[in-house]
């Protein structure tokens, strides 16, 4: 299996400093960081790792949901995913992600609610990057759209 890059170069402090994260693998592009920006509310155009894992963890779990649903005997027409990463104080100090909810929406075809909901809940559990991210709580609202 293949091996994906990612390559941060960082100028400068904690507070007045700021980097350039590369998706170095795909050369899908360059992203600015800075942690001022990761900790407001506005992430005023510059990313943050928070950011990166929601992307990641979206995009995985879209994937394993349409595998999943498969098996199950249903077609996946559409599938809406949002991931919401959150940042918050460590209480040993520090940061840390607190929490991810994931939000699906979904257009399948052989599946009724019930169904889409056990699919939806073995997908949380079996995509990579939720096995990945095993310390942090990830809450799940899944919706099948009729």
């Amino acid at each position: 299996m293949p091996t994906r890059t990612a390559r941060t170069a960082w100028d400068g402090g904690l507070q007045d400093g700021s980097g350039q994260v590369e998706l170095s693998s795909s050369g899908a592009g360059t992203y600015e960081v800075s942690f001022p920006r990761r900790t407001a509310d506005d992430a005023g155009g510059v990313t943050s790792p928070e950011e990166l894992i929601a992307a990641a963890h979206s995009a995985c779990y879209a994937m394993q949901l349409s595998a999943v649903i498969a098996e199950a005997g249903g077609t996946p027409h559409s599938l809406d995913v949002k991931a919401d990463v959150s940042l918050g104080p460590d209480r040993a100090g520090g940061f840390r992600i607190t929490g991810i909810v994931i939000t699906v929406q979904g257009e399948v075809e052989g599946l009724d609610a019930s169904g889409f909901e056990q699919a939806a809940q073995n997908a949380k559990e079996t995509c990579p990057v939720s096995k990945a991210l095993t310390g942090t709580e990830i809450t799940l609202h899944a919706s099948l759209v009729q």
